[in-house]
């Protein structure tokens, strides 16, 4: 079935699953499952017939790009999940009605931020033939999904958010990639911040119980220690959206902490936090991850959160004001967190997709650094996407740098240099978080 929509309308209001495919016009088939194959062979076109893709990237005018987002719109992250899948879907829609040899067609599933959800999701792009996905968001659900499901399929993923150190030493057959930094730089950051910004000495942390917690406790906590002299004085575990975190808040405050650490999601945070300014004053300051910088907290909290600092990887590319004026036209408003990581995800897995000339994750792999990382080619950005896709069917070189950095891989498909914003919430900003530094950090 083929019919005209207005793709503001389809983006708004695209649920957990379906298929949206973006090249001015919609294409969906009756079960919501993506219509492509995976293997590299014919495809069905929005037209009905059945073309093949040329070996050299080049195929005709109706080869269709398949594409996979997968982004927790339920669960913990929900708050923050929904705008990075925005950010994922967003490059479709900007090549929506470009003049592009491609078609492109985009499935979506919800992970609802947990590990068996996402696998359960994620068997759905391997029987739809999606040969590369943009997610997942946690992490604890990222390498859970990438063992069970991508690898053992072939399919390449991308994740805009997934930073657990964990995720470089998998053995992974070159297939997962990610536009956002480890946890091994962000616990060194947040030990400087800490140590040199916020003046603390003695810390105590709450960490989330998954892979993503975990990681960045012990990053943290090495690195505060080891390099900064620090002591700290409690390292408490808790499980998401409880209904009351006073026996983890009693246990990290015991020894009166110059700083509490805590890492974690929205939901569970608001929890949090209620409990601390239920038996606490605000006279110790608190640092927070990137999955806590949600603008929304200190309204859902009921508190200004004037005592709250955090580190979050920032987005600061080559292409950030394009991405960030498409994100605002399309939307109404601005990018948060992991927005333009998403966006660069998507962007490299379909020029990596169009420079294989198949729906494959085996070939797409092979061109992920070769469309991303430097080279003799063309300079691609958000600005001139549609270019790059032009310039890949003919068969010329392209390196895409991105709206959250230069989007350059290293061997083990992390991100090879990003900038870290150092935040604090503050009411009197327009949404409630203003930014008071920036760190850069090389890998």
């Amino acid at each position: 079935m083929v019919r005209d929509i207005d793709r503001r309308d389809v983006l708004k209001s695209v649920g957990g699953a379906g298929v949206v495919g973006l090249a001015g016009c919609i294409t969906q088939d009756g079960n919501g499952s993506g219509n492509g194959g995976g293997n590299g062979g014919g495809e069905d076109t929005p037209g009905g017939e059945e073309t093949d893709a040329t070996d050299d990237g080049s195929g005709d005018s109706s080869r269709t790009l398949n594409h996979g987002v997968l982004m927790p719109v339920t669960g913990d992250l929900a708050s923050l999940g929904g705008p990075i899948r925005d950010g994922a879907i967003l490059p479709a829609a900007v090549l929506e009605g470009e003049d592009i040899p491609f078609e492109i067609d985009v499935q979506e599933e919800d992970s609802q931020t947990d590990p068996q959800a996402g696998v359960q999701a994620a068997s759905s792009f391997a029987s739809a033939g999606v040969p590369s996905v943009t997610g997942a968001a946690s992490s604890a659900v990222s390498l859970q999904v990438y063992q069970q499901t991508f690898i053992p399929n072939g399919i390449v993923g991308c994740s805009p958010a997934s930073t657990s150190p964990a995720i470089t030493g998998l053995d992974d057959d070159n297939l997962i990639f990610r536009t956002c930094p480890s946890d091994a730089l962000q616990g060194q950051v947040m030990a400087q911040v800490g140590s040199e910004e916020i003046g603390g000495s003695t810390a105590s942390v709450m960490y989330v119980n998954n892979d993503y917690g975990q990681a960045l406790n012990d990053s943290f906590v090495s690195s505060f220690e080891d390099e900064y002299g620090g002591t700290v004085q409690a390292e408490v575990a808790f499980e998401p959206e409880q209904a009351s975190y006073t026996s983890p808040l009693s246990d990290a405050m015991g020894d009166g902490p110059e700083m509490l650490i805590v890492i974690g999601y929205p939901a569970s945070g608001i929890q949090i936090f209620r409990d601390f300014y239920a038996d606490y004053g605000t006279d110790t300051d608190i640092m927070v991850t990137d999955g806590l910088r949600d603008s929304t907290l200190p309204d859902e909290v009921g508190n200004d959160m004037t005592n709250v600092y955090g580190t979050s990887p920032l987005a600061q590319g080559p292409g950030t004001d394009a991405f960030n004026q498409q994100y605002e036209d399309e939307y109404d408003r601005t990018p948060g967190v992991f927005n333009a990581q998403a966006y660069d995800a998507t962007a490299v897995c379909l020029l990596a997709n169009a420079a294989a000339g198949e729906n494959d994750g085996d070939a797409i792999k092979e061109q992920m650094q070769a469309v991303a990382n430097p080279n003799d080619g063309t300079e691609i950005t958000p600005e001139n996407l549609a270019e790059g896709f032009r310039l890949v069917a003919e068969g010329e070189s392209v390196y895409y740098q991105g709206a959250s950095s230069s989007v350059d891989f290293d061997e083990n498909g992390d991100m090879t240099a990003v900038t870290y914003e150092y935040f604090r919430f503050n009411t009197d900003e327009d949404d409630n978080i203003e930014t008071v530094s920036t760190v850069e950090f090389e890998a």
